[in-house]
């Protein structure tokens, strides 16, 4: 009768021990439970934003508006080029590489919530005697082993929460690695359009020196123009010619490094730089965009920031699994083995073993190890709160810089394109008069050497506010998302509770005016 009452008695426990699986501790979960809490940031950008209320914020609250921002370059080129530099990115290979080691480790941790269930097959043909006659001994066997360790103080469960913790992450930084190879290839090409406008505009020089080389020698020779002036006509094409030439090294160096970052071929690629003449030595034209005004909200959209905040999590979690090594451990194991033998050829027989039963480990002595894990555990919760703070500062700075590099040059270009046309209005002033006997060449030379430098300072003050609005991009997030575009599978079709802090303006979700940190 005992037998009868402990057999659906233990039956029913064991509802209740598999609602504790994924839920904490059968009895407690030890360890700190991580929550967001509020971390100051300021209350607005202190550097202004140039014309603010004539565009559009960025996103209009949806990050994958950002994701199209290349789109709206209405290059080609670029677009083809960043295609084929996230394709071949080693950076983004490995990034996914640590996405898929991640999801081994969830899997991992989610199974060993569950029971094990293993089998073996055996087949065993041995001689024995027992002091008399030997006789020859067939088995075969085939059994089932069962294991399953009850989590009774949440150490399974805070693996379980560090394993998700570490997969968001991975999954974040992935989209980190993304945005970051898309910035330095349009920073490269960026450079490389710039410098075919530094050779339009040395070309255009060297040429004109070379007129007027040309012009002195002649003159020279008739005795209207005396050999110093002739000499110094040679030397400034001469000059003109070889800052021509190091100009155009410099573009077949930007060459080479396209072809390094997009893995295209060269002939491919020089087809795909020249093969709009609208595109040749023009700089891509950024669309322009309005951040918005309160700095947790920008930061929400940056993938480092999420991936950092995720780690901190995982930290968290990681002290509750320290924690409870130092509680006792209950785990049931079973297994059944039923055996076919025979003896000498005779008839098989059935012989049937089982075995079931619990085992409770007690940690009694260990020296310290477990105390010791614990407090390594939490001194690196700490450094993980450490690097997310300093995350969030280096993202409030990149922001603040680009904007400061947007309003700079914004300043300084209407003045730039002034002194290009004062300049060019006193060489072709002084040019005149030379040409009709009245003027000196040094001083033609002068002024020709103010217009080339004022005219490459305006190009390079053009790319440096094209460079501004990528930086921009860059801090504002780079409109990364994770809908349909993960390379992970289970955690594209994750819920936002599973995946808060992935391709979500709300990453936290305590979340309002102010980004949140940790607290364990």
């Amino acid at each position: 009768m005992n037998n009868n009452i402990s057999r659906p008695l233990g039956l029913s426990l064991i509802p209740l021990l598999l609602s504790a699986c994924g839920s904490g501790g059968l009895l407690t979960t030890v360890g700190p439970d991580y929550q967001t809490e509020p971390l100051p940031t300021p209350a607005s950008w202190q550097a202004p934003q140039a014309d603010a209320a004539k565009r559009q914020q960025a996103h209009q609250g949806d990050p994958a508006e950002l994701m199209r921002w290349w789109e709206r370059f209405q290059d080609p080129a670029l677009t083809r080029l960043l295609s084929a530099a996230e394709q071949v990115s080693a950076s983004v290979a490995d990034a996914r590489a640590r996405i898929e080691e991640a999801r081994a480790n969830l899997v991992g941790a989610d199974a060993a919530i569950l029971p094990k269930l293993d089998s073996e097959f055996a087949s065993k043909r041995s001689s024995s005697s027992f002091g008399g006659t030997p006789f020859i001994w067939n088995q075969f066997s085939a059994g089932l082993q069962s294991s399953w360790e009850i989590d009774l103080f949440g150490g399974l469960a805070r693996q379980q929460e560090a394993a998700q913790s570490q997969l968001e992450s991975r999954n974040a930084s992935w989209h980190d690695a993304r945005v970051a190879v898309a910035v330095e290839v349009a920073d490269a090409y960026l450079s490389y359009r710039y410098c075919e406008a530094q050779v339009q505009l040395l070309r255009t020089d060297s040429d004109s020196r070379r007129e007027s080389a040309r012009v002195a020698a002649v003159a020279g020779q008739s005795g209207f123009r005396s050999p110093g002036d002739v000499a110094l006509a040679t030397a400034s094409a001469a000059e003109g010619n070889r800052t021509l030439l190091q100009q155009q090294a410099q573009c077949e160096r930007s060459i080479k490094s396209l072809v390094a970052m997009t893995g295209l071929a060269e002939a491919d690629l020089r087809s795909l730089l020249n093969g709009s003449a609208d595109q040749t030595a023009k700089l891509p034209t950024p669309p322009a965009f309005e951040i918005a005004s309160l700095p947790a909200k920008v930061l929400l959209q940056r993938p480092d920031v999420a991936a950092a905040e995720r780690d901190l999590a995982e930290a968290s979690a990681n002290i509750g699994v320290q924690r409870a090594k130092q509680f006792p451990k209950l785990s049931l194991s079973g297994n059944i083995t039923p055996t076919l033998q025979n003896i000498n050829g005779a008839a098989l027989m059935l012989a049937q073993t089982w075995a079931i039963g619990p085992t409770l480990s007690l940690p009694l002595f260990d020296a310290g190890k477990r105390a010791a894990d614990v407090e390594v555990a939490k001194v690196q919760y700490q450094a993980a709160e450490s690097r997310f703070r300093a995350k969030v500062r280096t993202a409030v700075k990149e922001v603040e810089d680009a904007l400061v590099r947007l309003d700079s040059t914004r300043q300084r270009l209407p003045q730039g394109r002034e002194a290009v046309s004062g300049y060019r209005a006193n060489f072709q002033a002084l040019q005149t008069l030379y040409q009709s006997g009245l003027g000196n060449l040094l001083d033609v030379e002068t002024a020709r050497r103010n217009v080339l430098a004022s005219e490459l300072a305006l190009e390079e003050l053009e790319q440096e506010q094209v460079g501004a609005w990528i930086a921009l991009y860059r801090a504002a997030g780079g409109g990364w998302t994770d809908a349909g575009e993960s390379p992970n599978p289970d955690t594209a079709a994750a819920g936002p509770a599973k995946l808060r802090a992935i391709g979500n303006t709300h990453l936290y979700p305590n979340q309002n005016d102010m980004l949140n940190g940790g607290n364990s």
